[in-house]
């Protein structure tokens, strides 16, 4: 897999789990889960230089 689709698959993925969690009690185990996964995500692709600002809309 080259970097660019490894860059495409953690977008895709980042969205995709946005909408997950705000479908989602913020007090459930399942938020909890996928709010790791949104922090890793969203660390992969800010130290891959992707800018978050139009993408990113849960902004925790």
């Amino acid at each position: 897999m080259t970097e660019k689709e490894s860059l495409q698959k953690n977008i895709e993925e980042f969205a995709r789990l946005q909408d997950y969690m705000v479908s989602c009690d913020k007090d459930s185990e399942a938020y909890k889960k996928m709010k790791r996964r949104y922090t890793a995500l969203k660390v992969i692709l800010t130290s891959s230089g992707i800018n978050l600002t139009e993408i990113d809309y849960i902004k925790e």
